[in-house]
């Protein structure tokens, strides 16, 4: 973060820097070393404010250096925390172990992906919706795969969000040059179609008020709202996307803590696989957020306007600008879809669904309005009348437990935090309780709190 803000204060000093960019620098003059002569990419300049997750990482440090005797909690960032199955990580050891040997030793890989585990992706995943192991490209988890698509589609596409939205979405089509400046009255960056999603349209975007753009993202379940699409809502959108000639970059990354038989793939949809790309991630699924593993779906039907073949480019991207995915990781992912690694793993997000259930009656029982948390890890909480910052803050003060501020995620998000069911049995009590405790005691203070509502 500090190196970070060094090379930005450096080039915002030796050339002449926007208001917003100055208004951000923190540093004195006399700290710099000379300046070159390479002007910086006007597209970053354009980025509002840093990330949102390590901004909520700076504040969470900010805070354990005030008050460093006690217990932080977080139900925010989206990290798991349980241990990965001993049967997966006994594959990786194994296959870690053999490359010390001669027998064992493996350099480079397919840049897509080891053969056997895009089989047993497009198997396990895929299985009875025609995809085929050619069209799946395993990566390094679902993000990076968003910056590799984002180099797909270059500077010149319009692009639609749902709002609120992932902010990698966004913030990747700023730096790529799909957008314009950013708006403070309406918290948008200009050239970017926000589809607002909320409890008034059921969390699913009005497209008859949908202007066409190449390109659409879209999350389901949703992060951060927790809403699943229905069947009937992804036709709806995919019989938009052909009518309009777009594409769908559909993120299912949270598909396994679907409980509804709501779809898990936009490829359960009929003519989907003419108009969308699927991003998916081992991350969630199993608790690969650090070992890092996850794929894109590139079908062979989806074509650009000239009928070229979009999977080809994708080959390209993916093989000039990455090495492939760890083969340690990789192992793990087969071991994942093993029979054995399944049933292990179906125990992880049980656990997780459990620690929802539990955050989920306490913020009931305390008269919040509760979005989302029954496909999802995740819970969208309103705070009707207040900035979401604020009440971040103040439940972080109050309680020292962290959530996600809704603004975050865009101008939809105000008034709302995201809260989150990953994270251990015990802090999840523990932040049930302090949550109560606090609550309880300061009603008067919260205009917000109403009668008990779990809107789902």
């Amino acid at each position: 973060m500090a190196s970070l803000m060094f090379f930005r204060s450096a080039s915002s000093v030796c050339s002449s820097p926007s208001k917003n960019v100055k208004s951000s620098l923190d540093f004195e003059l006399k700290k710099l070393g000379g300046c070159t002569k390479l002007v910086r990419n006007t597209n970053l300049e354009k980025l509002k404010n840093n990330y949102l997750f390590p901004e909520i990482n700076r504040r969470e440090l900010e805070h354990v250096e005030k008050h460093p005797n006690v217990r932080l909690i977080s139900l925010g960032t989206g990290d798991t925390t349980q241990p990965i199955p001993k049967k997966i990580t006994s594959d990786m050891s194994n296959f870690a172990h053999a490359l010390s040997t001669v027998e064992g030793y493996r350099g480079y890989g397919l840049e897509e992906g080891n053969q056997a585990l895009r089989k047993a992706i497009a198997d396990t995943f895929y299985g009875h919706l025609r995809v085929k192991s050619t069209e799946v490209f395993i990566s390094d988890g679902a993000q990076s795969d968003i910056s590799r698509l984002q180099l797909l589609l270059g500077s010149g596409v319009t692009i639609a969000v749902q709002d609120p939205t992932f902010p990698a979405y966004i913030d990747s089509s700023v730096i790529i040059g799909q957008s314009g400046h950013f708006h403070e009255a309406t918290k948008k960056y200009q050239n970017i179609v926000y589809m607002p999603c909320g409890p008034n349209n059921s969390f699913f975007p009005d497209l008859a008020m949908t202007p066409r753009t190449d390109v659409i993202f879209f999350c389901s379940p949703n992060n951060p709202t927790g809403y699943v699409a229905s069947r009937k809502q992804l036709h709806q959108l995919v019989e938009f996307a052909k009518t309009n000639g777009s594409i769908i970059i559909f993120d299912s990354a949270y598909a396994a803590f679907i409980e509804d038989g709501s779809p898990r793939s936009i490829y359960e949809i009929p003519g989907a696989r003419e108009v969308a790309i699927e991003v998916s991630s081992f991350s969630k699924f199993a608790g690969f957020t650090g070992v890092r593993l996850g794929w894109t779906i590139i079908p062979d039907e989806l074509l650009y306007s000239n009928g070229f073949p979009i999977i080809n480019d994708f080959h390209r991207i993916v093989t000039t600008s990455f090495n492939g995915a760890s083969n340690i990781a990789q192992a793990g992912g087969l071991a994942c879809l093993s029979s054995g690694g399944l049933k292990e793993i179906r125990s992880v997000i049980n656990y997780y669904k459990e620690n929802r259930k539990i955050l989920m009656e306490t913020l009931v029982r305390l008269g919040l309005t509760v979005y989302g948390g029954v496909n999802a890890p995740y819970m969208w909480v309103h705070f009707k009348g207040s900035k979401s910052w604020d009440v971040f803050a103040e439940i972080l003060e109050n309680t020292h437990i962290t959530t996600v501020p809704g603004s975050g995620f865009g101008p939809g998000g105000e008034e709302y935090l995201r809260i989150s069911g990953f994270g251990r049995r015990d802090d999840i009590v523990e932040a049930s309780k302090r949550l109560e405790s606090y609550f309880n005691k300061r009603t008067k203070h919260f205009p917000f709190l109403s009668s008990a509502s779990n809107t789902n």
